[in-house]
């Protein structure tokens, strides 16, 4: 039972329809003028208002993944994180909990993987954050104990968080299915949030005086992850994948630092930082910096190295269809471009779970060991 139950769901939208019946059939008998049968229509249209907000509401819940338990909820989640060195753990990358994928035999790391909850340091950006990296099976077998793997920076959107990757997205299920199917290579996957100084949506810019977002994505969190984990430091050893602002920051980081990365996919991604309230002042008058967070701007006047880029959007649902047809005139070769255009599918979860298999596969045929 839940928050994230269909269990629950579905009592609650039970409960709804229930109360809407027993209103329009004990309405009559409360249409009287005492303070009983005013007190009773009261209560009734209250409890029935409260069910169908509560159906709407765990709906959104289970869809976003805002809180994942009841205790998340109300706010009585207060204990502290006990930090549990073993020995992946780095300098920069401190492993905190382990988890097993839902599969047979998954209690197995040579057999289910691995997911890690993690802490990463930036040395550069001074900037911390939690994560979780999923490891496949074949990174824990002994025949590929000596092997190096491709690996990909995962980013959620704003004010997302990285576990929405594990439980709404499934991307650990999702790389573990099509490996075993043979349809993907197995890949390493770092999985985490844009959101590095909440509740400030950063958008992965070098803020002047403020958190140093675009290093910690573009330089600290590669360096750490090629010196924790079995992966090479060249650029087709790493690739960069994100949903709306983690879309956004994909294919920016990408742009901006073509020696690290080899190829980059943004789902439903936009193409320009925002300028809101939850953004802040993000470049201070800098012009300069203003044209480096605009990724149309960019790839209009950066030397293509090679890089390839996947951009996701749909002919009806999306807002970002004609920028997105714009990007893809503005790259230029050696770089690469490719697409997913559905025909309809709206900003969420349920278009970006259409679209994650095919990406996975098209990463794994642009990054390697």
């Amino acid at each position: 039972m839940g928050l994230t139950s269909n269990t629950v769901l579905a009592l609650a939208v039970l409960a709804g329809v229930l109360l809407f019946a027993a209103t329009i059939w004990f309405w009559p008998k409360l249409s009287g003028r005492t303070w009983r049968a005013f007190a009773g229509r009261i209560g009734l249209l209250l409890a029935t208002q409260l069910a169908l907000f509560s159906a709407v509401g765990l709906a959104a819940n289970k869809s976003f993944l805002f809180y994942g338990s009841w205790a998340d909820l109300f706010g009585q989640e207060t204990s502290m994180g006990k930090v549990v060195d073993h020995s992946m753990s780095s300098k920069d990358i401190k492993v905190v909990d382990k988890q097993k994928l839902d599969v047979p035999g998954g209690a197995k790391p040579q057999v289910g993987g691995q997911i890690l909850k993690v802490a990463i340091s930036g040395q550069k950006s001074k900037i911390t954050s939690p994560g979780y990296v999923w490891l496949p099976p074949e990174y824990f077998q002994p025949q590929h104990k000596d092997e190096n793997f491709p690996a990909s920076i995962v980013l959620t959107g704003y004010p997302g968080t990285a576990e929405n990757l594990i439980k709404g997205l499934d991307y650990p299920m999702k790389a573990f299915s099509l490996s075993k199917a043979g349809k993907m290579k197995p890949m390493i996957l770092v999985m985490l949030r844009p959101t590095v100084a909440p509740p400030r949506d950063t958008e992965c810019v070098d803020i002047p005086g403020g958190p140093q977002t675009e290093t910690f994505f573009g330089v600290d969190l590669p360096q750490a992850i090629q010196d924790t984990f079995r992966v090479g430091k060249k650029p087709e050893n790493m690739g960069f994948i994100g949903n709306s602002t983690g879309g956004y920051c994909a294919l920016k980081i990408a742009a901006h630092y073509p020696q690290t990365f080899g190829a980059a996919a943004g789902l439903s991604a936009y193409y320009d930082a925002p300028d809101d309230p939850t953004t802040g002042d993000l470049f201070h008058g800098d012009e300069k910096l203003k044209k480096r967070a605009d990724i149309l701007h960019v790839m209009e006047n950066k030397k293509p190295a090679g890089t390839s880029f996947l951009v996701t959007s749909s002919e009806k649902g999306e807002p970002n269809l004609a920028d997105t047809k714009k990007f893809i005139k503005k790259v230029q070769g050696p770089d690469r471009v490719s697409s997913i255009i559905l025909d309809s599918g709206g900003h969420n979860f349920n278009t970006w779970r259409r679209e994650i298999p095919p990406m996975l596969m098209w990463m794994s045929g642009r990054i390697q060991a």
